[in-house]
């Protein structure tokens, strides 16, 4: 009966579980018309209306830019007027502005082409080099002003600052700007343990990060782009094993960084990862995924077989008294800060109990030669 059981949770993370299909799905794109309302505060008209302007003014530009010729200088939507903007630069006659208009953009008047703006942020960009500032935040080509906007965060102008702004001014005209306090930093988010992620039509769970990347189920592995709890590109796999082992290994990039934690989902604190010490049998252990969240029990026992059906053997697993539901798979079994394993499979469920075997995380690093992240 525990073998059946098993096979059927097993069957779960490798499609989508039903669990998973019961909640909202992470990956669908949010409704654009119900965010807008919120957002910008416009009724449903409002919002119709606006899009419509946007839409329009979009297929404007490329007409626009080719009336504007030589002259072209940079564009804009204006929503005040829910117009598209073309900016003229130098002495342009009526003939080339009234074309410009003729294709329902208005126009305003710039001090430099578009063309030389741009050439004049690239070598910004070469001035600047890599030894920035931390309190400057970026810049960015204006049109409307002709200059290249260097943002400096509110209150942190220094002489380091104005170094830096008397280099990059050798390119041309630049302006200062102040901008919010914090420091910019991507959306992606470090890689922690028991987060989710999605490979083709599956949702697992991560186990522990390493050093370029992490480490998760092997029956979770899945040729092409990894995406993150977020939707953005994660990484990919570079190797999976099972059925006999149960282990694979991401490789991350597009902005993620990994971070030695296990999540505790607010049901206990984040757990710091310090190493990967073998807890003997009778030991508490705790997993987390991303389904069922923080859960914990007790190691029952070591290098065992589990037939999860259908030929599909695994050997060396370690069982225990935790429980676990689809989607979980792959998540972090940690035991105080020491890394243990990652799960695998199991019978029954976090509503009336069950238990739950993980792939040691010891096997996985060797096998691929990989490094735990610790604290």
């Amino acid at each position: 009966m525990k073998v059946l059981l098993a096979a059927v949770l097993t069957a779960a993370v490798l499609t989508v579980p039903a669990q998973a299909l019961a909640a909202p799905d992470p990956l669908a794109v949010p409704d654009q018309s119900a965010a807008m309302q919120r957002d910008f505060g416009l009724t449903e008209p409002q919002m119709q209306e606006r899009l419509e302007a946007e839409t329009s003014a979009a297929k404007l530009l490329p007409a626009a830019q080719k009336a504007a010729g030589a002259a072209f200088g940079g564009a804009w939507y204006d929503a005040s007027t829910q117009k598209l903007v073309v900016g003229l630069a130098g002495t342009v006659g009526q003939e080339r502005a009234a074309a410009v208009r003729a294709t329902g953009a208005q126009v305003a008047a710039v001090p430099v082409p578009a063309r030389q703006l741009d050439q004049r942020k690239a070598a910004v960009d070469k001035l600047a080099g890599k030894a920035v500032p931390a309190v400057v935040s970026g810049w960015a080509a204006d049109p409307r002003s002709g200059s290249v906007v260097i943002n400096v965060q509110a209150g942190k102008r220094s002489a380091a600052v104005d170094a830096f702004v008397a280099k990059v001014a050798q390119a041309g005209a630049v302006t200062v700007k102040e901008v919010a306090a914090q420091a910019p930093r991507t959306f992606a988010a470090g890689t922690v343990g028991g987060d989710p992620y999605y490979v083709s039509n599956i949702r697992c769970s991560i186990g522990f990060s390493v050093h370029g990347g992490y480490v998760t189920a092997g029956h979770c592995g899945r040729s092409g782009i990894v995406r993150g709890w977020d939707g953005s590109d994660q990484g990919s796999f570079r190797g999976w094993s099972f059925p006999g082992n149960d282990y694979g290994w991401v490789a991350t990039g597009y902005g993620w960084w990994t971070v030695p934690v296990v999540l505790g989902w607010g049901q206990t604190s984040d757990r710091l990862v310090r190493g990967s010490w073998e807890a003997p049998i009778g030991s508490s252990v705790c997993r987390s995924g991303s389904t069922t969240h923080w859960h914990c029990g007790t190691i029952l026992a070591k290098n065992e077989t589990v037939n999860y059906g259908n030929g599909q053997l695994f050997y060396g697993a370690t069982k225990t008294s935790v429980c676990a539901e689809g989607g979980d798979s792959g998540g972090s079994f940690i035991t105080g800060d020491q890394a243990q394993g990652v799960t695998s499979g199991g019978w029954g469920n976090c509503s009336s109990g069950g238990e739950t075997w993980f792939q040691p995380v010891n096997e996985i690093l060797q096998a691929y030669n990989l490094t735990l992240h610790t604290a």
